[in-house]
């Protein structure tokens, strides 16, 4: 008798040093359905997808395929058993055209002889069945996430897999993309294939989940119908507490300018031509000014340009009234920027330093930490501890954990600490809440909306829509390394969002500013 399930991971357990990432997690999937993982940083989705995709051994249960038990021992075996995986950070080789990425591995050759034709004739079928569009012959460094997204799906249809795993598939897609993917989701499960989909978005489970499997710190929590629950209950199950998932602001009430960006232009390390063009915008106290944009729109490099990070070819800025625009990165510290950045391991900590000395990297010459040109240990490590439980920052030995050692999510709760409690005028925010689950969002964007009610300028540079509708006061939309326009959120839809990002739209209150 056939089983009801095409895929089945009963009681699973996956350790690693410290940390049982999976802890008896049984999840099946019906043949034919969407079916969606749910849980917190940290709660072991891509681990238990890993497992299955034969990238790591569990220590305890078993994988069936069809009610027959199976063993994957690496991505070989669980291709040969027709299942793919999409990465949430994509494995395609930049330099390779996107053909040859998506027939790498799964080659076609006749007498040592490479079948390039026959390839390229089953791809373009592929691309026009599932209306999956792109420049078979571009190499992947030229082109988009969301190409380099279907890129991957591609490679994945390409070797006929009916299982497909999808990880976070729409960290990096603007709002037409993610409907185009959910459209094509839709069009799999339609076929007959079988999706697992991780996600921490609730709206996107709500819209294209059939049933939905909640993890916890590693444990299963329940399997839902979507059809049967609503987001609430999903965020509550996720984080085991109800979840405030609208922010709650009243309205700004915008002071003196605390930021002034005038004809900034900062150069491309990756092309000829600049990264940012000639921006010009101000940011004034008690408000939230977000800049939107697909990722790679120079919204990194305009950041660069504000903190010192990288140097600007023109223009100027100017803090508080005090010119900045060829200061260090230290005096533009000292002058009011505190900085969360988008890339914690480069730019936010010293990986292999003790939390402690990372919660006081700008600030350790303060006379509250040093006497007489030593370190205070004693007043570090109070402080340190102030921060750890004020942002709920778990850590294995508390102060003197090694940065490296605490999850991504965690690191973050760290950085945000430490840049807000320095009080500082401006507040830039890149990525603030990147890969953190509803609960550290929901405080996080509390913080933010305190530092604007409490007279600071907060500059947010988000790829989140819904972060970017519900916290800004302002919304300025980057487009190849220009300000496209300038819109109010409680005026605008994520859609015209979505076309002022793609390049469709260009003007709005800001074209002047552009």
């Amino acid at each position: 008798m056939q089983s009801d399930y095409i895929i089945e991971m009963l009681n699973i357990r996956k350790e690693f040093p410290g940390i049982v990432a999976n802890d008896d997690i049984t999840l099946q999937l019906r043949r034919g359905e969407i079916h969606a993982l749910l849980g917190e940083n940290g709660a072991g989705k891509s681990t238990l997808m890993s497992v299955l995709f034969g990238l790591y051994q569990p220590e305890r249960g078993v994988i069936k395929k069809n009610g027959e038990v199976v063993r994957i021992q690496n991505p070989n075996d669980a291709t040969a058993l027709n299942i793919g995986m999409v990465h949430q950070h994509f494995k395609l080789v930049d330099v390779f055209t996107v053909l040859d990425n998506i027939i790498l591995g799964a080659e076609d050759t006749r007498l040592g002889f490479l079948q390039k034709k026959e390839a390229r004739k089953k791809v373009q079928a592929l691309s026009e069945k599932y209306k999956l569009s792109v420049d078979l012959d571009a190499k992947v460094e030229d082109i988009s996430v969301g190409m380099q997204q279907r890129t991957e799906i591609l490679k994945m249809l390409y070797r006929d897999n009916e299982i497909l795993i999808f990880d976070e598939p729409t960290a990096v897609l603007t709002p037409q993309e993610i409907d185009e993917l959910m459209e094509i989701m839709r069009g799999f499960a339609r076929e007959g294939k079988s999706i697992l989909f991780i996600t921490h978005k609730l709206n996107e489970i709500m819209a294209v989940a059939d049933r939905v499997t909640v993890l916890r710190k590693g444990k299963y929590v329940g399997t839902v119908e979507t059809k049967n629950t609503t987001k609430q209950e999903l965020s509550a199950m996720m984080v085991g507490r109800p979840v405030q998932l609208q922010v709650e602001k009243g309205e700004s009430t915008p002071g003196d300018v605390i930021l002034d960006v005038k004809g900034l232009t900062v150069p491309s390390k990756l092309h000829k031509n600049n990264a940012v063009k000639d921006v010009t915008f101000q940011v004034h106290a008690g408000e939230i000014v977000c800049i939107a944009g697909i990722d790679g729109n120079g919204q990194t490099e305009l950041v660069y340009g504000l903190t010192g990070l990288e140097k600007a070819s023109a223009g100027t800025v100017t803090v508080c009234g005090k010119d900045i625009s060829r200061a260090s990165i230290h005096k533009r510290s000292e002058a009011g920027i505190s900085h969360i950045p988008e890339d914690r391991h480069k730019h936010g900590l010293v990986l292999d330093d003790t939390l402690e000395n990372n919660l006081v990297l700008q600030s350790f010459r303060e006379p509250r930490f040093q006497s007489g040109g030593f370190i205070r240990k004693s007043a570090v490590r109070e402080y340190a501890e102030k921060i750890i439980g004020q942002y709920d920052v778990r850590c294995g030995q508390g102060p003197v954990t090694v940065a490296r050692s605490m999850s991504g999510g965690n690191q973050q709760k760290a950085i945000i600490g430490r840049e807000i409690d320095r009080g500082n005028p401006l507040l830039i925010a890149v990525q603030p809440t990147r890969g953190l689950d509803v609960g550290a969002i929901e405080y996080i964007h509390s913080q933010l909306v305190a530092q604007r009610d409490a007279g600071k300028a907060v500059l947010l540079v988000s790829l989140e829509l819904d972060e970017v509708m519900n916290l800004s006061d302002r919304i300025l939309v980057m487009y190849e390394g220009e300000i496209v326009g300038e819109l109010d959120p409680r005026k605008t839809t994520v859609q015209e969002l979505g076309l002022y990002m793609a390049g469709a739209k260009r003007g709005g209150k800001g074209e002047a500013q552009a």
